[in-house]
């Protein structure tokens, strides 16, 4: 979803997992847009599971799902406004998972579930926590033999992009680059100026503004 010049929404899971119960993730990625688009039309676009394109390691290892971005030429369907790459990998245990990356591109490795180590140096990592890799080419991530017994496998999220290098001034749900905007930003809420996308898969996805 691009926020661009307002809109407001909410997530929501699928009703038949609301009455079946059960644990799901659910993640949200807040992703800076340049000074230039902070005013692009907002949008949604739905990706479903079977749209990522489909890698795996030499040795079938790690399942690698590329959702936006590219890793090693293959394009994912995700479509964002700065050059971006997002991953979801899952790896088995003793395998590991080394991801070509763009040099240029800042780099970040959240685990879901399971636990194992990254980078050359094998650093531990674990559920819930966030690796921050250092400049280079290749991204290294292992999944430990052992896993708990709830979690068979490493899961995690792959993500990084080119730095915009620009000033950012947030205040609750509104990121803009200077406190004047912002303020805009929360004038124009309370006066009713944002509009909404629905969040329903396959509903019509036209901007609804408030009169």
């Amino acid at each position: 979803m691009t926020a661009g010049s307002g809109l407001l929404h909410i997530e929501t899971p699928p009703e038949h997992l609301v009455v079946s119960g059960g644990l799901f993730h659910g993640i949200q990625l807040w992703v800076n847009l340049p000074r230039a688009l902070k005013w692009a039309e907002p949008r949604y676009q739905d990706i479903r599971g079977g749209d990522s394109a489909l890698l795996s390691t030499p040795d079938g290892g790690a399942l690698i799902r590329v959702i936006a971005g590219s890793v090693g030429g293959h394009q994912g369907p995700g479509s964002t406004h700065t050059p971006i790459t997002l991953v979801h990998a899952t790896v088995s245990p003793g395998a590991e998972m080394v991801l070509p990356w763009q040099p240029d591109y800042n780099a970040l490795v959240y685990v879901l579930a399971g636990q194992g180590t990254v980078g050359n140096e094998r650093r531990s990592v674990r559920k819930g926590q966030l690796a921050v890799f250092g400049p280079g080419d290749t991204l290294r991530t292992a999944a430990s033999t052992s896993q708990p017994q709830a979690e068979p496998n490493l899961e995690v999220l792959v993500l990084g992009g080119r730095p915009i290098r620009e000033p950012i001034a947030m205040a609750g749900p509104f990121v803009m680059n200077t406190r004047a905007e912002v303020i805009q930003a929360f004038e124009d809420f309370q006066a009713g100026k944002l509009g909404t996308i629905p969040a329903v898969h396959g509903a019509p996805t036209t901007l609804h503004e408030s009169n």
